[in-house]
């Protein structure tokens, strides 16, 4: 039997830290030997610590695992800490486990646009790993910190990677409708939500602007020349549970010569994980509906596991694509992606 390598969740009972320990729970490579919460959840079994939300049974190899506190010495035991802590929380962690020679792989927002925190769309941009040289140079750490995108970010750089690549990207106007999850289970009142849509996420529309920028960018080994294009977003919550689906107007430098040209160029695209078959990579991390009235969140949230982005409604006009695109924000907007991040991160570096 292959020995795993020791991970642990950081704010396990939180909708995206149950999405870690539901994906890391059969993982190849990982094994769960600790999880955090705040301090009125610890010393409960996880099964008692945690209100499970995402359908199913809780997984039987963690169910009896003492939930400890979130502190930087009760994961002593864990190579990778996955963080799902708040941001108000991580800041003070996430540097004392670096420290310590933990590698720290987080969906927290803060330090995301620091120049040497490699912030990773793992088919996007596993060049910016580099930015870990500089890293552990400036703040002498024997660990390292790398961080998951925006949720919605994700979705969307993953979505626009092969047409940057191919013809270049002037300009991006974004409208996204969210799904309730993204917010946490207690995030929007039901009131406010159910037969409603709210038209604007606060720092939600700043955080696709600014990220969108670092991930398309090129890296140097002390950190990121942002992309050059011009980005306008506008964010809403939506009544779905999972799936955010975002409408996309991009100005290109190039225009392909025909739809086909471009529709070719998304459904062919592949990435380093795909090239290294990492586990948690999708075999094709961009589906292209053909039908008008697809992506629908409850039909294609869960494309390639909850791992693909599904685009459709595609439109040429002039030197404008318009498209429609979907993804799991919890999966590939979060947990999913952080895997992947692991993943990509010990196999390059020659551990896998």
């Amino acid at each position: 039997m292959v020995e795993r390598i020791p991970v642990a969740v950081m704010g396990a009972t939180g909708l995206v830290g149950q999405r870690f320990v539901q994906l890391l729970a059969d993982h190849p490579w990982f094994e769960i030997v600790a999880l955090t919460a705040s301090d009125k959840s610890a010393g409960k079994p996880y099964r008692e610590a945690v209100h499970w939300v995402l359908g199913g049974d809780i997984p039987g190899q963690v169910a009896d695992l003492r939930v400890e506190k979130t502190r930087p010495w009760t994961v002593e035991d864990a190579m990778i800490v996955f963080v799902a802590l708040p941001s108000s929380v991580a800041p003070t962690v996430e540097p004392a486990l670096a420290e310590t020679g933990k590698i720290v792989v987080s969906n927290a927002s803060s330090m995301r646009l620091e120049q040497d925190v490699p912030l990773i769309n793992p088919e996007v941009n596993p060049d910016h790993l580099i930015l870990l040289e500089e890293q552990r140079k400036r703040r002498s750490w024997q660990g390292a910190i790398l961080k998951v995108p925006n949720c919605s970010t994700a979705i969307l750089t993953l979505t626009l990677k092969p047409v940057d690549d191919k013809y270049g990207i002037r300009e991006i106007h974004a409208v996204t409708m969210q799904a309730v999850s993204g917010a946490g289970y207690n995030g929007v009142p039901s009131y406010q939500i159910l037969d409603n849509i709210v038209p604007y996420i606060p720092r939600e529309e700043e955080k696709i602007r600014n990220e969108t920028r670092k991930i398309l960018g090129k890296p140097g080994r002390t950190g990121i020349t942002p992309h050059p294009a011009r980005i306008h977003a506008t964010t809403t919550r939506a009544p779905v549970t999972d799936g955010h689906l975002e409408v996309l107007h991009v100005k290109l430098e190039e225009p392909p010569t025909t739809l086909k040209e471009i529709i070719k160029t998304l459904e062919n695209y592949t990435g380093k994980p795909q090239q290294l078959q990492l586990p948690t990579a999708p075999p094709k991390p961009i589906i292209v509906a053909r039908e008008n009235n697809r992506p629908q969140p409850r039909l294609d949230r869960m494309n390639g596991n909850g791992m693909s982005v599904t685009t459709g409604r595609i439109r040429l006009q002039e030197d404008t694509l318009q498209l429609v695109t979907l993804g799991h924000n919890t999966i590939r907007g979060a947990a999913g992606t952080g895997i992947l991040i692991a993943e990509l991160y010990l196999k390059t570096t020659g551990q896998k």
